[in-house]
């Protein structure tokens, strides 16, 4: 089965979050091309974060990019990435949520670390079942951006066909079903929140979520958008009383009330609180 979410629709997403940035993709590439001031720049001997952010991206869509980057520097294959809240991805997790069997394969014969995740994607019957019956609550575990075990074995397609068909019996293997909000309710959430004078300090809220569609990766599709200008945008997912988790953040709580006829937004997140309050006009 063909992942319908495919390298466009992958970039249409990032689009929402980074208007005319293009991932920095181009960007890493020159950078690389520079050569000792790529490898000997501030942050080395760690590995400078656009490239830590190339391989994570191009992980989803592009083996050949893949194998470019993992070449040159072989631990790419174990790199991590931060979308937003906490929601860490690497590049065999990236490739595992999309359905593509090729890029985890290539990966894991590099060293990434194999998961749950990956098993269940690629049709590792046995060794799901026998993480499952070790770790009896690991099917309610979410993956990269909180997708779900069943909707890994969902992307694997044919070859993964009988892990699915092993996750549906245990009812627990999914998505838990977001609080369903009415188009008045997110008219009234949406817009524009400030929290200071900065230009990048202020946050997006908006209901542009066309990317997710058709996209197997969630059974039960967000319906609003957080996104901090410069920075990705997260999914949010409704729990009720207008609260909200961002997407690969269960723990965080983005809370939206009326105070002094104003819409606030009040972000909690590891003990830390932000307030902003939504914008007039």
């Amino acid at each position: 089965m063909l992942n319908s979410f495919t390298r466009r629709g992958f970039l249409q997403w990032s689009a929402v979050a980074l208007p005319g940035q293009a991932l920095a993709l181009q960007g890493g590439r020159a950078a690389e091309q520079e050569g000792a001031s790529m490898t000997f720049g501030e942050s080395y001997p760690a590995y400078p974060r656009d490239v830590a952010r190339e391989i994570v991206t191009v992980a989803h869509f592009n083996l050949g990019r893949v194998r470019e980057l993992v070449s040159a520097r072989p631990p790419l294959a174990r790199a991590a990435w931060d979308w937003g809240f906490g929601d860490w991805e690497t590049p065999l997790g990236a490739a595992s949520h999309m359905g593509r069997r090729d890029i985890a394969e290539y990966l894991l014969t590099q060293g990434a670390v194999p998961s749950l995740f990956s098993a269940t994607m690629l049709g590792h019957l046995a060794t799901v079942k026998e993480i499952l019956a070790a770790e009896p609550d690991a099917p309610r575990l979410a993956g990269p951006h909180s997708i779900s075990l069943l909707a890994h074995a969902r992307v694997g397609g044919k070859p993964a066909a009988e892990v699915f068909a092993y996750l549906e019996t245990l009812g627990n293997a999914d998505q838990a079903a977001p609080v369903a909000l009415s188009e008045a309710e997110l008219t009234a959430i949406a817009g524009t929140y400030v929290f200071g004078s900065e230009a990048t300090q202020q946050i997006e809220v908006n209901t542009d979520m066309h990317v997710y569609a058709n996209s197997p990766m969630y059974t039960h599709a967000p319906q609003l958008n957080w996104t901090r200008k410069g920075t990705m945008g997260r999914p949010l997912f409704h729990v009720g009383d207008r609260a909200f988790y961002p997407a690969g953040a269960a723990g965080v709580r983005i809370r939206f009330g009326e105070q002094a006829q104003r819409m606030v937004m009040t972000v909690e997140d590891g003990g830390e609180k932000l307030v902003a309050t939504r914008a007039v006009g």
